[in-house]
């Protein structure tokens, strides 16, 4: 089963050639029902020489659909990840960051935890000992899109379409180094609060991804490592975990920002137009 290589290439060129125009297509998987996970992930690797064929970096990957709470939303079952790009990734200071949402497809916004590596990390590390790998943990948004109508598709779909990734904005990152038993404990046990211009719609709390955004660095070492065309995470990359609440639509207009309780990382803040 599976698609041709032929065919792999055309799906690759379509996609990018829907990067920043805010167009969608129709699902792959419902154009070719043998389209699978294996062919997603080509897809996924030609779509990234293609970008950095244009002039995008990679410095990092985004995990999907980590948290559990929202698979039954979208019908996904399971974790996805993709690549994210110097064109794609900008820090959030502490103040309100603005930000212009045209050229996406569907945007919506996702709170989340994300990591930036000092040193590659190994299958089977237990938290500590990849907490040690860690550079930095900060806080801040994915924005996610789909290519596909009204969020309607398959795992495999969204794997071959960026991951769903748009952008990533990186809160004020807090040193990890000689911190790893302080940070595991921070991080397994936090709630936050999601809020569109001031008013609170959604509260989220740290398991809800994969239990925990540490857990979930291990899992998508673990799905790596089972993957024979995708590189393992490298020193210097920034790993982002998942959507700790919902993801919501976003509109021009709207101000969101988040509450960590406890505060173990500054609240992030976000305008759209």
């Amino acid at each position: 089963m599976g698609i041709t290589e032929t065919q792999i290439e055309t799906l690759a060129a379509e996609i990018f050639g829907l990067l920043g125009t805010g167009r969608q297509m129709p699902s792959i998987s419902a154009r070719l029902p043998s389209f699978g996970m294996k062919d997603a992930y080509r897809v996924a690797l030609d779509v990234r020489q293609l970008r950095e064929n244009a002039g995008e970096k990679v410095i990092g990957r985004k995990i999907g659909f980590t948290n559990r709470t929202i698979w039954p939303e979208y019908n996904v079952f399971e974790p996805i990840w993709g690549y994210i790009y110097d064109s794609t990734v900008r820090p959030l200071p502490e103040g309100t960051e603005s930000f212009a949402i045209s050229g996406l497809s569907e945007p919506r916004l996702e709170p989340e935890i994300m990591f930036k590596f000092a040193a590659a990390p190994a299958l089977g590390m237990d938290d500590r000992e990849l907490l040690g790998c860690i550079e930095w943990v900060a806080h801040g948004f994915e924005i996610v899109q789909s290519l596909y109508m009204d969020w309607v598709f398959s795992a495999p779909d969204t794997v071959a379409a960026f991951g769903l990734h748009g952008a990533l904005f990186t809160g004020v990152p807090a040193p990890v180094p000689g911190m790893t038993d302080t940070w595991h404990k921070k991080l397994a046990g936090f709630e936050i609060d999601l809020k569109r211009d001031g008013g609170i719609v959604d509260h989220g709390r740290s398991e809800n991804v994969l239990d925990g955004p540490v857990k979930a660095l291990q899992h998508l070492i673990d799905l790596l490592s089972r993957q024979d065309v995708h590189p393992p995470i490298a020193a210097g990359e920034i790993v982002t975990t998942g959507t700790l609440t919902r993801a919501f639509p976003i509109a021009p207009g709207e101000s969101w920002s988040t509450q960590l309780s406890p505060a173990i990382l500054p609240s992030a803040h976000i305008r759209f137009w």
